[in-house]
Formats: C-alpha cells, sequence, structure tokens
C-alpha cells in the first residue's frame, strides 16, 4: 500500500504538470492566433492598397501619388516579413507545447497503468490470503469433526 500512496503522490505531481502543459499550449494558441491574425490584417490592407494602385494606374494620376502608394505598399510588405516570422515562432511554440503536452498526457497514463497493475496485485494477493485462510479454517473445522468421532 505505501508503494501504491507513492505513485498517488507522483501521479498527483504529473497531472499538475500536465495541467501547466495544458495551460502553456492555451496560451500558445492564442499567441499563434493574434500573430495570425495580425498578418491576416496587414495581407488584407496590402491586397486592397495593390488594387487600389492598381486602379489608379487605369486613371489618371500623378507620379506623387503613384509614389505614395508604392511606399505605402513597401511599407505594408516589410510589416509582412516581420509578421511572417512572428508567426513562424509562434507556431513552434505551439508545436513545441502540443508535444509537451502529448508527453505529460503519457506520464500521467503510465503512473495511472502501474497504480492500476499494483492495485490488481494487492487484490489478487488480498484473495490469496483469503483462501489460504479459509482452506485453513476448513482444515480445522475437519480436524475438530474427526476428533469428535
Amino acid at each position: 500500500m505505501a508503494q501504491t500512496a507513492v505513485l498517488y503522490k507522483v501521479l498527483q505531481v504529473k497531472e499538475q504538470e500536465k495541467n501547466q502543459a495544458q495551460i502553456e499550449r492555451v496560451q500558445a494558441v492564442e499567441q499563434f492566433e493574434i500573430v495570425a491574425n495580425k498578418l491576416y490584417d496587414q495581407l488584407r490592407k496590402k491586397e486592397v492598397a495593390e488594387k487600389q494602385l492598381s486602379h489608379k494606374m487605369r486613371e489618371q494620376f500623378t507620379m506623387e501619388i503613384m509614389k505614395e502608394q508604392s511606399r505605402y505598399i513597401n511599407n505594408l510588405s516589410s510589416k509582412i516579413v516581420t509578421l511572417q516570422h512572428h508567426v513562424q515562432q509562434a507556431r513552434k511554440k505551439m508545436e513545441i507545447t502540443q508535444e509537451l503536452l502529448n508527453e505529460a498526457f503519457i506520464e500521467v497514463k503510465k503512473i495511472e497503468k502501474m497504480i492500476d497493475i499494483r492495485e490488481q496485485e494487492k487484490n489478487a494477493e488480498e484473495r490469496m490470503l483469503e483462501a489460504a485462510l479459509m482452506d485453513e479454517m476448513s482444515m480445522r473445522q475437519y480436524n475438530k469433526q474427526v476428533q469428535n468421532r
């Protein structure tokens, strides 16, 4: 029973680690979504700006408007490159936290399986002891009956 109690304590620690890993994964996913949404917004802005530039080029436009629109698109492009890097980092962190969470789940399952095996062994031992006691009681009772005859 002492071994099982130790395993229950280990299980409790592993479950805390698993819960912490779940929290970290949720945070990583949320961070990824935030950065990915920022990237999406910048890509949409760039798309709109390019459409506007294309439309203005078909119409009458000045060089100043074209330069301004080009600078704006270049600025958006540099923001997009930066955000793509942040998205990659956030994705990598999310994947790492998922791996850690998977490992934590596996560790918890291992400990639960060990506890289950130990409890089954304990129950089997108790049944064997009970059967041995019943056999001994039966033998004593039989011996009493034989002596009383």
